[in-house]
C-alpha cells in the first residue's frame, strides 16, 4: 500500500443513535412527547469521519461492532458517506454500541451511551490497520486500546496523532494524552484532565504537561489553543449562529480539524475551518446528519475570519 498523502484514519466509536427533540426537558421524571426524531449510525470517530468525508476528505474508520444484526446496517450507512470501513472489526460475541440523545429547544443535549466491554476490547496485532500509511490519525476515548495503538504508531511514523480528549475516566485520558502530537479537548474533557473548569487555564496546563499542540473547545465561546512546545494560549472566536442542535458539533470539529491538518493547513487555519464546520452543524437537527459540505464551510470561514 502506498502512502496516502492526505488520507485520515479515524479510530473509536461507531454507535446506533436515536435522537429526540424535546423542547422542554426540565420537568423531571415523567413522559415527554418528542417534536421529531432521527435514527442514524453515529459515534465520535464515525461522526468525525463522516464530517471529514463530506468536506472532501479521503477517510477510513477503525471501529468495533458486535455480532448482532445492527452491525451490518451501521457499517453500510457510514460507507454510504464515502468512508472506508474495511478495517471495522467484527466481534461475534459482542454487541454493537448504541446511544439515546435528547435535544431541547436551546440546542443543548443529554446523551446516554452503551458500550460493550467485549466489543471494545483491546485489538490484536492482526487487527491493526496500516496506520503509518495515513497522513493523520484521530482517535477518540471510547476504544482506548485501539486509540493507544493508533496514536503511538502514528506519532512514531511522524504523522499527526490527534486525540479527541472528551469526557472519559481520568485514567483513560492520562494514558492517551502522552501518545498524541495534538490534543483537542472539550471543556469537560480538559477539566477532567487538569482539574480546571476554565478553558484558557486548562489549555495552558495541558500544554505545560505534555509539550504538544493543545486546543480546548468551548462551544460558542470559541477555542483556546497553543502551538507545540509552547504554553502561550491563543483564542479563536466561534462563528455566530442560531443553534438548533449541538449534538455532534464536537465530532464535526474534530473531523474538520484532522482533515485540515492532513491537507497541510496551519493549526490556526485548521481551527478556523473546524469552527466553521461545527457552527454550521449546530444549525441543523439530527446530530452528525447536519455535518456541512466543503463549499458552505469555506464560505462561513471566509465570512467569519477576516485575517485569511
Amino acid at each position: 500500500m502506498t502512502q496516502a498523502k492526505t488520507k485520515v484514519l479515524f479510530v473509536g466509536a461507531l454507535t446506533y443513535d436515536t435522537v429526540f427533540r424535546v423542547d422542554d426537558f426540565s420537568q423531571g421524571p415523567g413522559k415527554y412527547m418528542a417534536g421529531e426524531s432521527t435514527i442514524s449510525a453515529s459515534g465520535m470517530a464515525a461522526n468525525a469521519a463522516t464530517a471529514a468525508a463530506r468536506l472532501g476528505g479521503d477517510v477510513a474508520l477503525w471501529a468495533s461492532v458486535g455480532g448482532d444484526a445492527m452491525a451490518g446496517a451501521l457499517i453500510a450507512e457510514i460507507e454510504d458517506e464515502g468512508v472506508d470501513c474495511a478495517h471495522v472489526r467484527h466481534v461475534p460475541d459482542g454487541r454493537s454500541a448504541s446511544a439515546t440523545i435528547v435535544v431541547d429547544a436551546t440546542g443543548e443535549r443529554w446523551v446516554i451511551v452503551d458500550y460493550d466491554k467485549v466489543t471494545q476490547g483491546v485489538p490484536t496485532e492482526q487487527e491493526k490497520p496500516p496506520i503509518e500509511h495515513y497522513a493523520a490519525v484521530m482517535a477518540d476515548v471510547r476504544w482506548p486500546g485501539a486509540a493507544m495503538v493508533a496514536l503511538r504508531t502514528a506519532r512514531a511514523a511522524g504523522r499527526h496523532a490527534i486525540l479527541d480528549a472528551d469526557t472519559a475516566p481520568l485514567s483513560v485520558l492520562e494514558n492517551l494524552a502522552p501518545c498524541a502530537s495534538h490534543i483537542v479537548a472539550s471543556t469537560q474533557g480538559a477539566s477532567i484532565l487538569t482539574g480546571s473548569d476554565e478553558p484558557f487555564d486548562a489549555a495552558h496546563k495541558i500544554a505545560n504537561r505534555y509539550g504538544c499542540f493543545v486546543c480546548v473547545t468551548n462551544g460558542a465561546g470559541g477555542s483556546f489553543w497553543t502551538e507545540s512546545q509552547s504554553s502561550e494560549v491563543h483564542h479563536i472566536h466561534a462563528p455566530s449562529v442560531e443553534a438548533v442542535d449541538t449534538n455532534g458539533a464536537g465530532d464535526v470539529f474534530h473531523g474538520a480539524f484532522s482533515q485540515a491538518l492532513a491537507e497541510g493547513k496551519t493549526p490556526k487555519e485548521a481551527i478556523q475551518f473546524a469552527s466553521s464546520a461545527a457552527a454550521l452543524k449546530c444549525t441543523v437537527f439530527g446530530g452528525c446528519l447536519g455535518a456541512p459540505l466543503r463549499q458552505a464551510t469555506l464560505k462561513m470561514m471566509n465570512a467569519t475570519y477576516h485575517d485569511l
